[in-house]
């Protein structure tokens, strides 16, 4: 799971329906809760995304839902308005990441393929991340299900306390906070997770901390 998707594959790991089935778990510039304790949720979040997310005291669900519509509508007519417009928001190390012609065809391609059928999977992205995620980190069994959480230390989309909480909460589980890294760099890490995803054999490349605390 990338980004909004790591709650979603983390679900799956603590389902106890699905753990069984779910052999290894990696997690890429994810969220943490927006209800986590000891964790300031907007701390280090760019102002974009503090305005979606309801950090600025607007928890209005029925404008958050009515600008997502505006800007989709906006982003269907022309897919690069929205990385134009991530990138006023971006931090140096994003920037660096999007200066790549093939990674900006990519996102872009992506915004196209993700708004064809309309808005609403954005909306129900955010308003879950909204809400609280109603399963429990602590039901992930990593000696069965093992987890790899990657950050990129830069990142103002989701900042790296982010994973770094997350990692808390999960007994056992690996956490990578790349310096100098970002959001945008996710998708350059996606091979090396693949691969461990798939390889029990792979080699990780880099140093990574186990059973890491929020603090770490």
């Amino acid at each position: 799971g990338r980004s909004g998707g790591g709650p979603h594959a983390l679900a799956c790991a603590a389902d106890g329906a699905l753990r069984g089935r779910v052999t290894r778990v990696a997690v890429l510039v994810s969220f943490a809760p927006s209800d986590a304790t000891q964790l300031d949720w907007f701390a280090g979040m760019n102002s974009d995304n503090v305005r979606g997310f309801g950090g600025d005291g607007n928890r209005d669900t029925a404008s958050v839902i009515e600008q997502i519509r505006r800007r989709a509508a906006r982003a269907v007519e022309d897919p690069r308005f929205l990385l134009e417009e991530l990138m006023v928001e971006m931090s140096a190390a994003d920037r660096r990441a999007v200066n790549d012609a093939a990674l900006r065809r990519l996102i872009t391609d992506t915004y196209e393929e993700a708004l064809r059928a309309g808005p609403y999977g954005w909306i129900d992205d955010v308003l879950a991340l909204r809400r609280s995620w109603k399963f429990d980190l602590g039901a992930i069994d990593t000696a069965v299900t093992p987890v790899r959480l990657w950050h990129g230390a830069e990142d103002t989309f989701a900042p790296a306390s982010h994973a770094r909480w997350l990692a808390g909460q999960i007994p056992g589980a690996e956490v990578e906070v790349q310096p100098g890294a970002a959001h945008f760099d996710a998708v350059e890490e996606l091979p090396r997770m693949l691969r461990w995803l798939t390889d029990v054999g792979a080699p990780v490349g880099r140093d990574v901390l186990i059973g890491s605390r929020p603090d770490q």
